[in-house]
């Protein structure tokens, strides 16, 4: 919620996003603040197979059907994070009753069909209630990534994986060694935004799982310019070529992976590779947490990461209708729950081991 942030996503230009802020009162003191905007969104957003090659097929005669205007509450580009910031003296409840009534209101000024809160992890629970009373309906987002960082060295972080993960991670890197695939940190990235951008763009035309937001090149350029030496990207090169990126955020103690872009879109150990990197980066940064984002989850649970449920909160501006809108976005969309995966050794294991 920093100025800073919010100066960059404007200026980024992305999509049709049209950004407001609300900020609410208890008399004359601001209490609380949220961001708001209007998008064209996909309806289907996390459809199953099934249902996104009948809606390819349907949108090459009707282009936009099941894309609708929508009104947000939340960040534009896929972070998580709070869609509200308040006082402690003021209750979530009080809070969230004065955003829904601004919210519907400036729904109906600009004819957004649907309202959508995000994002919320299993620590906001406790505002699903204050959500339904007010006719939002509370459900599945898709799931995000998180590693807990508890290693002082990317040597310990191996060391602490059971065999079977570490052999396996191990046969990657050394793929992309023998390759000639080499890494370099950079914060300084604005002059490469062009070529960065051209690169995330092959990665999300390819995207199976969930297409959103189109970055643009002045959103790598303003990244560095906005949030200083907080901006980094990983560059990755095959001999003097450079084959890829991986985006980074530091958020207080937390490391966040963006995006990630390739010169081609391909299913290799160089991606592998990529998010092993990045945990590495994490280390040795001193982050204490590495969000690693959605989709590709069975690669991310190999290096240890836990996968966390997201939900939303959902209604449609126009009460008479609103009582479908739960089942009709339940019915077009089907968000993945991997199983947990034991990537590293307990103590059980380091007993036997002993």
């Amino acid at each position: 919620m920093t100025r800073a942030f919010w100066e960059l996503i404007e200026r980024s230009r992305m999509n049709d996003f049209a950004y407001r802020y609300l900020v609410v009162y208890e008399d004359d003191t601001p209490v609380a603040i949220a961001a708001v905007y209007t998008v064209t969104t996909d309806i289907a957003i996390f459809a199953p197979p099934l249902v996104r090659r009948m809606l390819d097929v349907l949108r090459k005669v009707f282009p936009n059907v099941l894309k609708w205007k929508m009104l947000e509450c939340g960040t534009p580009i896929t972070i998580s994070s709070p869609p509200y910031i308040r006082v402690a003296s003021v209750s979530d409840d009080a809070v969230i009753g004065a955003l829904n009534r601004e919210f519907r209101a400036l729904a109906k000024r600009e004819r957004c069909l649907i309202i959508v809160v995000r994002d919320f992890e299993p620590n906001a629970q406790s505002l699903c209630e204050s959500f339904r009373r007010l006719g939002y309906h509370w459900t599945d987002s898709l799931p995000n990534t998180y590693l807990d960082i508890r290693w002082d060295t990317p040597q310990q972080y191996q060391a602490a994986m059971r065999s079977y993960y570490r052999s396996k991670l191990n046969k990657h890197l050394k793929r992309n060694v023998e390759a000639g695939v080499r890494h370099e940190l950079v914060d300084d990235f604005a002059p490469l935004a062009e070529t960065l951008c051209a690169q995330w763009m092959e990665v999300h035309t390819h995207a199976s799982e969930f297409q959103r937001e189109v970055l643009t090149p002045i959103f790598y350029r303003e990244l560095p310019a906005r949030m200083g030496s907080l901006a980094k990207v990983l560059l990755f090169y095959k001999g003097n070529v450079l084959v890829g990126h991986a985006l980074l955020l530091m958020d207080a103690e937390m490391l966040r992976w963006l995006y990630v872009g390739r010169e081609i879109a391909q299913n290799d150990s160089l991606y592998i590779y990529v998010a092993e990197k990045v945990v590495e980066t994490a280390i040795l940064l001193g982050a204490k947490r590495l969000e690693m984002g959605l989709t590709t989850y069975p690669i991310k649970q190999d290096l240890g990461a836990d996968v966390v449920p997201i939900k939303l909160a959902i209604r449609a501006s126009w009460g008479v209708i609103n009582p479908f809108v739960g089942l009709g976005y339940a019915l077009l969309n089907k968000v993945p729950h991997p199983r947990p995966r034991q990537v590293f050794k307990t103590a059980s294991d380091e007993a036997r081991a002993s």
